[in-house]
């Protein structure tokens, strides 16, 4: 097992970093825990002390009773340097949650506190895990300092999307759930993937196509790609090989998750064949546009001089029934409908038959509450042998009920 070196930074988030150094710690993995003054207020060292069984140093100038060593190990005989001993026995160094102010200082390589020093100080593969509101994090300086760390050979985890600590406030900021954070660091160690399904390979399509209408027009629908993005991280945090083929998706992505951007119904038929041959499951999620303009203009349609437009649509290629006639034996293909109103079960099990897939995961865009766009998602699992509803919870939630199902499948004779 390794050491691992978790830097805390002062923000909300902290408190998951507690949850963190659990997981941690009885995953075998030997923790020790450096924290900014900022920090503090938010979480009390001796928190992590009581979890990692180890004393959390704050700052570089205080003495280290454990003497540079992770719990476990005997204490060196001398009385080193507690900033540099700490990191020189460490195998990765984590700095989670990493506030705007302290990745700045990151970045601009000071030396004002213990985390900062020791990341300085570390020849061991470092990671940083951005947490903070969403604003700070899209602005431009606070991108440029996260650049700089990528071209430094520091791993940047991105964060998460959704509520964020400001009432009401939504957008990228949040830290990575704690499974996620481990599984990155564990990778940067060479440690093998482990989960339910690990070495298991996913394919995950998101989003919706755009067809185009003219050079700036386009026919498209309303789905941002969220839950295709649950289902890519849910599967990447149970340690899968998780492709995303994402449709005009803006949302960041998963930690672990090959992406591929496409925007037409034609690309990501041709992105999904190209990758479908290799994957173990299938979860197409992507709202995939059934028509398209049949003769899309060249250039931008004037409106001036024209009483109306007329559209001609032809169907573009049906992908998930496609790709089901080509599966091999052992593949699990799940497909998703967006359906409105009564007799839904009975749309959703046709389409089950009609395209030859193991389970179509059914929502009701009929509710404002759920669906397209919306945190929250209700669905039912209809597969041959019945039906699995799923009530109304997060995405993240949802995406988790649907790879219990999958395995379920999976594990079926």
């Amino acid at each position: 097992m390794a050491r691992i070196l978790l830097g805390v930074t002062g923000g909300i988030a902290a408190y998951r970093a507690l949850e963190l150094a659990r997981l941690a710690t009885r995953s075998g993995h030997a923790v020790r825990v450096l924290m900014t003054e900022a920090a503090t207020r938010f979480v009390g060292p001796a928190s992590f002390e009581g979890i990692v069984g180890a004393p959390v140093l704050t700052s570089e100038f205080e003495r280290d009773p454990m003497r540079g060593a992770f719990p476990g190990e005997p204490l060196p005989g001398h009385d080193p340097i507690g900033h540099l001993a700490v990191v020189e026995n460490c195998d990765a160094y984590l700095v989670a949650p990493a506030s705007a102010n302290t990745i700045a200082k990151l970045a601009g390589g000071h030396a004002d506190s213990m985390v900062t020093t020791a990341f300085l100080a570390c020849d061991a593969p470092r990671l940083v895990a951005p947490a903070m509101n969403d604003r700070m994090y899209r602005d431009a300086a606070t991108q440029a300092n996260l650049r700089t760390l990528r071209e430094r050979g520091v791993e940047v985890i991105d964060p998460d999307t959704g509520p964020l600590a400001s009432r009401g406030e939504y957008g990228a900021g949040r830290l990575p759930q704690p499974d996620a954070l481990l599984a990155r660091v564990e990778a940067a160690l060479g440690a093998p993937a482990q989960g339910s399904l690990a070495g298991v390979r996913v394919l995950v399509t998101a989003g919706g196509t755009r067809e185009p209408l003219d050079s700036v027009r386009f026919i498209g629908n309303r789905s941002s790609g969220r839950m295709g993005v649950a289902l890519a991280a849910a599967a990447a945090a149970r340690g899968a090989e998780v492709t995303l083929v994402a449709a005009n998706v803006a949302l960041p992505t998963p930690p672990g998750v090959r992406r591929i951007d496409v925007e037409t119904a034609a690309e990501l038929a041709e992105a999904a064949r190209a990758e479908f041959e290799a994957c173990d499951v299938l979860l197409m999620a992507a709202a995939v546009a059934d028509f398209r303009p049949a003769d899309a203009a060249a250039g931008k349609i004037a409106r001036e001089g024209t009483d109306g437009l007329e559209l001609r649509l032809e169907p573009t290629e049906d992908v998930l029934a496609g790709l089901a006639r080509r599966r091999r034996p052992g593949q699990v293909l799940f497909g998703f409908a967006a359906e409105h109103g009564a007799e839904a079960i009975e749309r959703a099990r046709a389409k089950l038959e009609r395209k030859g897939v193991d389970a179509i995961v059914f929502n009701d865009v009929s509710r404002s509450d759920i669906g397209f766009d919306a945190e929250h998602n209700e669905v039912t699992i209809v597969e041959r042998d019945g039906e699995h509803r799923v009530e109304r919870a997060t995405k993240d939630e949802v995406a988790a009920a649907v790879l219990d199902r999958v395995e379920a499948v999976r594990a079926a004779p």
